[in-house]
Order: C-alpha cells, then sequence, then structure tokens
C-alpha cells in the first residue's frame, strides 16, 4: 500500500454494496482485453469501435532523459517527466512500469495526480492495481484522477474498482466512476448505477440508457415522475436512438409513451427534441408516435 495512503479511510456509503476490487491482476491475463458483453444480452449488436477526432492533437515524442528524470527523485524533475509521459500518451509505454513503481512507493498531491493522469494516457491494464489503490487516497482530488485513469486502462479490474468508487463520499468520485463504467460498456454495473441515480449522481443515467436490457430499462423507466427529469433525461435519449438489435420498438414505443404522460414542458421539450433528430426511414411508427407525443405534450404543458 504507498506510504501516503492510510490504511483505513472512511469514503464509502453502505447504500452500494459491490465486491472488493480485484487489484491483484495477473500480468498475462490483463496482456489481451475481453471484448465488452453488448447491451441487451447475447443477441444485441456491439457498438461501432469509436474513432478518433480527425482534429485531435498529435502526439508528442518522449524526450530523451524522461526516465533518468523519473527516477532522479526530485519532485520537480518527475513533475516535468510525468507531464512528458502525459503528453506521449502510447508513446510512453516504456515507463508505465516505473511510474506505476513511483505510485506503489507512495506519493501525494500535484504528484500523484500527475503519475495517474500519466498513466491514463499511457492505457495499459497492468497499470490497474497501482492506480487502483489511490481510490483509498485521503485525497478526493487524487481519488478522481484515480477513476478517470481507470477509465483508460479498461479490463475487468479496472470495472471492479469504478464499481466499488460509485460509493465513495465525494461526489466528484462518484461522478467521474459511473462517467468511466459508461465509457467502458459495463453491461454488469448496471444495478449498480440504478443505486447511484438513486442517490443523484446524474452521470449515471447515461450509461444506464446506453447499457440496459429490456428488464433494466424498464426499470429504468419506472424512476419517471419520482426523479428529477433532468436527471432522467440523458438515459432516456440512448435508450431511443440505440440499435433495433439491442432495444426493441415496443421498449422504445413505451419510453416515448411515458414520458408523453409527463405533459411537462420538460417532457415536451425533450420529445421535440427527439422528432427533430429521428433519422429519415427509422420506424415509421416510433415516428408517428412522436410526432403525436410532441403535439400532446404542447398542449399540456401549455407551449
Amino acid at each position: 500500500m504507498p506510504r501516503d495512503i492510510p490504511e483505513r479511510v472512511s469514503t464509502r456509503r453502505p447504500w452500494i454494496l459491490v465486491a472488493a476490487v480485484a487489484v491483484t491482476v495477473a500480468s498475462g491475463a490483463m496482456a489481451a482485453e475481453p471484448p465488452a458483453a453488448p447491451p441487451g444480452g447475447a443477441s444485441g449488436a456491439a457498438p461501432p469501435a469509436a474513432k478518433p477526432a480527425a482534429n485531435a492533437a498529435p502526439r508528442k515524442a518522449l524526450p530523451p532523459g524522461t526516465a533518468e528524470k523519473l527516477k532522479s527523485g526530485d519532485p520537480e524533475r518527475i513533475t516535468a517527466a510525468l507531464e512528458d509521459a502525459r503528453a506521449a500518451g502510447k508513446g510512453a509505454t516504456a515507463l508505465a512500469s516505473e511510474i506505476s513503481g513511483l505510485l506503489d512507493r507512495g506519493l501525494s498531491g500535484s504528484l500523484a495526480e500527475s503519475a495517474l493522469q500519466a498513466l491514463g494516457e499511457i492505457e495499459l491494464q497492468t497499470s490497474t492495481p497501482s492506480i487502483a489503490s489511490y481510490l483509498q487516497h485521503r485525497d478526493p482530488k487524487v481519488r478522481t484522477a484515480a477513476a478517470k485513469a481507470l477509465s483508460r486502462t479498461k479490463g475487468p479490474a479496472a470495472i471492479a474498482a469504478l464499481r466499488h468508487a460509485l460509493s465513495d463520499s465525494e461526489p466528484t468520485v462518484r461522478s467521474a466512476a459511473a462517467s468511466g463504467l459508461g465509457i467502458l460498456r459495463a453491461r454488469e454495473a448496471v444495478g449498480d448505477l440504478a443505486l447511484a441515480l438513486d442517490h443523484r449522481i446524474v452521470e449515471a443515467a447515461a450509461p444506464i440508457g446506453q447499457l440496459c436490457n429490456v428488464d433494466e430499462c424498464n426499470d429504468f423507466l419506472g424512476r419517471l415522475g419520482r426523479l428529477p427529469f433532468d436527471l432522467m433525461e440523458s438515459g432516456l435519449d440512448p435508450i431511443l436512438f440505440r440499435p433495433a438489435a439491442e432495444v426493441s420498438e415496443d421498449t422504445k414505443a413505451n419510453v416515448i409513451g411515458r414520458v408523453r404522460e409527463l405533459k411537462t414542458n420538460e417532457a415536451h421539450k425533450f420529445l421535440e427534441s427527439v422528432q427533430k433528430r429521428w433519422p429519415a426511414g427509422n420506424s415509421p411508427r416510433l415516428k408517428t408516435l412522436i410526432d403525436q407525443a410532441v403535439k400532446a405534450t404542447n398542449r399540456a404543458s401549455g407551449s
């Protein structure tokens, strides 16, 4: 355990019970990243891989002497080296073990954040145990940086750690954990995310909508009217626009109907936005239901 991390830090809330984080992961098991389970069960179509942004900034080459700076023991030189590693991203893969070692030996404050950010940019699953241990750090900024880094290293151990972090005492950590589980498409975490949503973690809604199966989607819809609409909205949208192989037409029709029943201005604006973005030729039945719902909510809300 890093020396800067107290052995007992009360950062958990009792409303989510998850398995303890498995941070001891064999390097061989971490070498290959298992494919994420498709939403909606085995019959769901896997989502297309995200394409890098066309205007993404090119990675910087790792400057000579960076490894020596990391080993120098001088905080300023180590900080400079960590910044160089972060900027190089996967080009700094050779330094991942050294950076993990620094974390394992104990870093605090800004140095810990910089090391976590660098490992997140390098994106090696073998870094997960070192990163996950900092979810117990006393500084919430460091715990938040650890949660964000885990969404980049990926793999089962990262998912387990992020599920655990959903019960952190700090809202920023819980939010980062929820967002990370969405990024990792952690189907197994939908139940945990639903509990987080009940505790007003707004970032939990979108991953639920992206990943829920039919029963989980219906469970999510059951919160309409009970939770504020602005908390639910980011989860409703992906359900409606997911492929038919993942979410059935009946489930989408249920979403439209439930939102229509709210008869609020918020519901009207949401449905109107969906109407404008509905793909041409995509389910005439749903298009008709959306059009009808827009008109009905417009009258009911007095818009």
